[in-house]
């Protein structure tokens, strides 16, 4: 299976700026129940970034940062983790496990294409075993 046939796709994606305040990005993302947002991109040639709940767990609560003064750019990863949605699940998998990842930026020709996360890989997984 192709990494594009179980992606989320950039349609369903949630997004942020990256001026953004961090206080913003987390009521989106409790808005929203996701647990991850992409950074856009500043121009076309510019990298995607990810901002996660681990991420600000360790900038506001771990290191004592105020909420209302950080911004996104401040605390993301930026570029994020990124494959091609052409590669076999099997090695984005393997990829994630190896880097310690939960997500990965699905990327073709620097344009998203979607996002894959260890949970659609594993729901992927228990749906097979389960028909047979």
């Amino acid at each position: 299976m192709l990494v594009k046939e179980l992606m989320i796709p950039k349609e369903k994606i949630i997004t942020i700026e990256p001026l953004a305040k961090v206080r913003q990005a987390l009521e989106l993302m409790k808005n929203k129940h996701v647990k991850s947002l992409v950074v856009e991109r500043k121009n076309e040639h510019d990298a995607y970034g990810m901002l996660t709940f681990n991420d600000i767990l360790h900038s506001v609560v771990a290191n004592d940062g105020d909420i209302d003064l950080l911004r996104v750019y401040d605390i993301y990863a930026k570029p994020a983790m990124q494959i091609s949605g052409e590669l076999e699940v099997k090695y984005a998998a393997r990829l994630m496990v190896n880097s310690s990842i939960k997500r990965i930026l699905v990327i073709d020709s620097n344009e998203l294409q979607g996002i894959l996360t260890m949970t659609d890989i594993l729901e992927d997984l228990m749906d097979h075993l389960s028909v047979k």
